[in-house]
């Protein structure tokens, strides 16, 4: 699985489960993962890449997320709301 800063990922154990979320960082055996609203990019989640799998060819501005800034969460929470509309609607065709 080739996870990299700024994708869309979804968690697939633990509490999160079902969850969208961007990627922050990335490193051998764990990632740390943001949503713009619980988990706010001064504070992620470490995860396991076990437990998450790539949501969406899609991904989130590199350049926003290590830049730091407050109004990056707002900007997070907004584009995951988009890709997991488009998703979900993906899944829901019969």
């Amino acid at each position: 699985m080739n996870i990299k800063t700024g994708d869309v990922v979804i968690a697939t154990a633990g509490k999160e489960k079902n969850q969208f979320f961007v990627v922050k960082e990335v490193n051998e055996k764990f990632c740390f993962l943001v949503d713009g609203d619980r988990l706010k990019l001064d504070k992620p989640k470490k995860k396991s890449l076990k437990h998450i799998q790539k949501a969406s060819k899609e991904s989130f501005d590199v350049k926003l997320i290590e830049s730091g800034l407050e109004n990056v969460n707002a900007g997070i929470r907004k584009f995951l709301k988009e890709r997991r509309s488009y998703v979900e609607g993906r899944c829901n065709r019969v």
